[in-house]
């Protein structure tokens, strides 16, 4: 039988065709002691949830091969008292109104912070199991000094949210102090009002792409890290990237602990 018997480390199913949503949610659960599985999409998710009756189901609504209120009648079939809640980027109240008919323990928005989906899963999951062990979110990594935390803040610019949001969750976990930016313009003017000791930026964004703000950077003689995050494979773009004279170039879905080496290694390199 496959279903969960060991209570100390719960399993967590995440459903989401989003593979960033469900990377995202692997790290930041699994950082706070659970195991987590995750599906990209719907038939997938109802078959590992059969296979693996987890603990608690964190479900998208909207996924193009079976809907999220689809997975949820299934996974009712099976289990009318499984714990599930619906994370969308939409919804109507029409959806909304079915799902809670349906049981769900939760409806939450994309758009909310990480802090707030943890919180919700974390209530849930509390019941029965014991609280876990805090730990950083990127692996198992030793806290930042606090000379090194207070020489700077580490500046995130991401046009989208949720990698904001886990990024500097994370890094205020590890003993930065963070500054985030949306955009390419309001990560510039953030620099001119107080010099980060390290900037992870985010190439494709809306009106001003990362290579751009490198060109701003120089031309502002900012001389300390760019980390720059990228899911293109543009060589031309790459190349002109490394000219710029970034640390070093990482794609996604984001491999955090990785990132975690690498900011370090920045911010030792500021140091010297």
């Amino acid at each position: 039988m496959n279903a969960e018997s060991n209570k100390e480390h719960p399993t967590v199913l995440v459903v989401d065709d989003e593979q960033i949503i469900c990377d995202l949610l692997r790290t930041m659960l699994s950082s706070a002691g659970y195991k987590v599985i995750t599906a990209t999409g719907g038939r997938e998710g109802l078959a590992l949830f059969c296979q693996q009756r987890p603990r608690f189901t964190l479900l998208d609504l909207r996924m193009p091969d079976m809907p999220g209120i689809n997975v949820l009648k299934e996974i009712r079939k099976v289990d009318q008292y499984a714990s599930v809640i619906i994370l969308t980027a939409w919804g109507t109240d029409e959806l909304e109104s079915q799902a809670r008919k349906l049981g769900v323990t939760d409806f939450l928005s994309k758009s909310m912070t990480f802090d707030a989906i943890m919180a919700s899963t974390e209530r849930v999951l509390q019941r029965e199991a014991p609280a876990p062990a805090k730990r950083a979110a990127f692996g198992s990594g030793t806290a930042v000094p606090t000379a090194m935390a207070e020489e700077g803040a580490i500046l995130v610019v991401d046009d989208e949210p949720q990698i904001r949001d886990v990024l500097a969750q994370s890094l205020t976990r590890l003993g930065y102090r963070v500054r985030a930016a949306s955009n390419g313009p309001e990560a510039l003017a953030s620099v001119e009002q107080e010099k980060p000791a390290l900037i992870i930026l985010d190439m494709y964004m809306p009106g001003m792409n990362g290579n751009e703000v490198l060109k701003q950077l120089r031309k502002m003689m900012y001389k300390n890290a760019v980390i720059l995050l990228t899911a293109s494979q543009d060589q031309q773009v790459l190349k002109e990237a490394w000219e710029l004279g970034v640390l070093d170039v990482m794609g996604k879905p984001l491999d955090l602990e990785r990132l975690a080496l690498i900011v370090r290694l920045g911010l030792q390199v500021k140091r010297q």
